[in-house]
């Protein structure tokens, strides 16, 4: 049956008033999830994109196979050594989900063992069976602990991240009937296995509660509660196996809790209390604490205080303003630090007992490195996970003495990928404050300058989170035909220090969005591209982002693909008993408690800004089960777009039964994926 046309949300006007100014929503009722009315519009929606795309379902049954015929379906990750055991994840071809699994060390094996031969193979959780029946699936917690007997693990079959936890008994294969519910990401096993620490979330979503759960019996004893809504918590054991830590973290602030690991029972001790602003972190080596913090130090710094008695801080590595300590993993003869500095990722290393220290050393100018597991505490080398916008993944093994650097795996990329083939670019973009703006191109190599190519511009920009350069392999489908890829590395994200997230939260948010607009149009001076085959890309705190640019700047893109997109964030933001609204204050600012922050916040709101107006073709992609961007802000800004710029081109796809992530098995992900890509194909016109 054809469609007629888009469906045209009913208006029931709903006043909200604060700061002596009234609102009216006239698509506030869509917040009722479970109202037939609400699912009834959702589905009609999904009908009517599906109508309105279903001129690309051979281009998106193409990129599909294009991205499976790239991809190794049966594939093994390389085998990380903990104990007398190396571990590992397998996946099959036909198969959504990996098979966690693990084999004996073998005598005088020193490295990981490859290719097939895997005697005393032991499957630890199959991902299918878990998934069996169910339309989603994923996993939260897998911690094995540390004598490798038990398995802690957490599922999610909704999408909504409330997770069902569980333990296996990896000696008998038996799941015991200890089951935990409502559990969130996260735990922590005693020194004997005999406790597991776990965390649990409150009304709002907030994980505030740590407990501990004696492995066989019903026994749980909260261990720490944290009262203020600001604050979320976490817990995990050391490397060195030694201790318990509980991290309690709102977006400026950190107090950190540990507990001696074969003393469960025992009250935390805390290592240094909050003080408002001040950030910091504990790496537990040796005879000491390791503390990462902020304290008079923007870019973070690096000092120790004693295990026996936690109080002096005593400096080891100085600040230095424009190179950002993003982490520290302690071993038992060197410190390794994980830094940003000229928008880059970097690796350095310390020997203990020295001051010495040298920066791994890499040979594209573009890239990004960080170490990648690494449980074992007793070690001189560690294993680096490395990638760029034309290298595959990479993971290799350094030796921390020799400086050595060996290639254990590279994501294998089928079909004849040369990424000699494809070329990639730093360019910068001058904002209207005169700040420079980084920008990581990649394109297939001979592109012509000339101001014709389809360009693809992403944008995050929010807590910090920085999008280095990765590697992809559906955006081969983009670039094998002509299309530009690019990076806009805005204010608010943290690639170049954390003065670039300072500038680019709170009251100094709309830098986020003038820097995307300003790298757009830098693409087209530089001649990349024009407005007319440009399309901008971002997801949750990026899919605000597309919908302020939506408003900001309408002529300088084609097409824009928000995926559950944070596009009416003054309304959730205004209701502390949604998920995440508290915690979101010191991100945002508190439109309750200030009328300026409330007014700026409007003033750049998707949801509060549609006007009649000219907008490109916009999709937005969301997910009904998704708890950190609820799925009626997109369902809302779809409507007043329709309502108020009836002209316009915009659709809105649901996915019913996933969460904040889409689709949970990966040939889902890349139909998912394969769709997305297909409609950026056709708005650019090079489907």
């Amino acid at each position: 049956m054809t469609i007629e046309g888009p469906p045209i949300a009913r208006q029931l006007p709903s006043e909200r008033t604060f700061h002596g100014d009234t609102v009216t929503d006239e698509f506030a009722w869509l917040t009722v999830k479970d109202a037939p009315e609400t699912l009834a519009l959702l589905k009609a929606e999904n009908a009517w994109t599906d109508q309105a795309t279903a001129h690309l379902e051979d281009l998106r049954g193409t990129v599909f196979q294009e991205i499976r015929s790239r991809t190794q379906e049966t594939d093994l990750s390389v085998p990380t050594r903990k104990g007398g055991f190396w571990y590992y994840t397998r996946t099959l071809e036909g198969k959504q989900y990996g098979i966690h699994c693990r084999m004996p060390v073998r005598p005088g094996e020193t490295g990981p063992p490859a290719g097939e031969d895997r005697p005393g193979e032991q499957v630890l959780l199959d991902g299918n069976e878990l998934a069996e029946g169910k339309d989603f699936f994923a996993l939260g917690t897998y911690d094995v602990s540390p004598d490798g007997t038990w398995l802690a693990y957490s599922t999610d079959f909704a999408g909504d991240e409330r997770f069902t936890l569980r333990v296996k008994n990896l000696t008998t294969g038996e799941v015991l009937a200890d089951e935990i519910t409502d559990a969130f990401y996260g735990s922590a096993w005693s020194a004997d296995g005999g406790e597991l620490f776990y965390i649990t979330v409150d009304e709002a979503w907030r994980p505030n509660r740590v407990w501990r759960h004696t492995i066989g019996t019903t026994e749980d004893t909260l261990v720490f509660e944290e009262p203020d809504e600001r604050f979320w918590v976490g817990v995990e054991l050391t490397r060195s196996e030694n201790f318990i830590v509980i991290d309690t973290q709102s977006k400026i602030t950190s107090e950190v809790r540990v507990i001696p690991a074969d003393r469960p029972t025992a009250e935390p001790v805390v290592i240094a209390e909050r003080r408002q602003g001040v950030e910091y972190s504990i790496e537990h080596h040796g005879h000491r604490f390791l503390i990462l913090h902020n304290h008079e130090a923007e870019d973070f710094a690096l000092a120790s205080t004693s295990v026996d008695n936690p109080g002096e801080w005593v400096e080891l590595i100085p600040h230095q303003p424009g190179t950002r300590l993003e982490s520290v993993d302690a071993f038992t003869r060197h410190i390794v630090i994980s830094l940003r500095r000229d928008g880059l990722t970097g690796l350095r290393v310390i020997a203990d007992g020295s001051t010495a220290a040298y920066d791994m050393e890499f040979p594209e100018p573009l890239y990004s490195v960080g170490l990648s597991g690494n449980p074992e505490y007793d070690t001189s080398s560690v294993r680096i996970t490395y990638t760029s916008l034309v290298t595959p993944e990479s993971v290799y093994d350094v030796d921390l003495v020799t400086r050595a650097m060996t290639l254990l795996k590279r994501k294998p990329v089928l079909g004849g990928y040369d990424p000699a083939d494809y070329e990639q670019f730093r360019e910068w973009a001058t904002a209207a404050d005169g700040t420079r703006v980084p920008i990581s191109i990649v394109a297939r190599r001979g592109t012509e300058r000339d101001g014709s190519a389809p360009t693809l511009l992403y944008g995050y920009g929010s807590y910090e989170h920085s999008i280095d350069p990765y590697f992809s392999i559906p955006r081969l489908s983009l670039l094998d035909r002509g299309v530009v890829f690019a990076i806009a590395h805005v204010r608010g994200g943290g690639e170049m220090g954390r003065q670039w997230y300072e500038q680019g939260k709170m009251l100094a948010k709309k830098n986020t969005f003038t820097d995307f607009v300003a790298a757009a149009e830098a693409l087209v001076r530089s001649r990349w591209t024009t407005p007319a085959r440009l399309v901008a890309r971002g997801g949750s705190a990026g899919g605000l982002l597309m919908g302020a640019v939506a408003n900001l700047a309408p002529e300088a893109f084609a097409g824009i693909l928000a995926e559950v997109p944070f596009v009416d964030p003054l309304t959730t933001i205004l209701d502390p008993s949604l998920p995440l609204t508290v915690t979101e204050w010191e991100e945002w600012g508190n439109p309750l408690e200030s009328a300026e922050v409330y007014a700026y916040m409007k003033s750049y709101s998707p949801y509060e800004n549609v006007i009649k107006q000219v907008y490109p073709r916009i999709l937005a992609v969301t997910s009904l089960n998704d708890t950190r961007v609820l799925y009626h802000e997109p369902a809302k800004w779809v409507s007043r777009l329709r309502s108020v710029a009836p002209e316009g081109n915009y659709l809105l796809k649901t996915e019913m039964g996933a969460g904040h992530a889409g689709p949970s098995g990966r040939y889902d992900s890349w139909k998912e994926e394969a769709f997305n890509l297909a409609w950026i194909l056709d708005v650019v016109g090079a489907a």
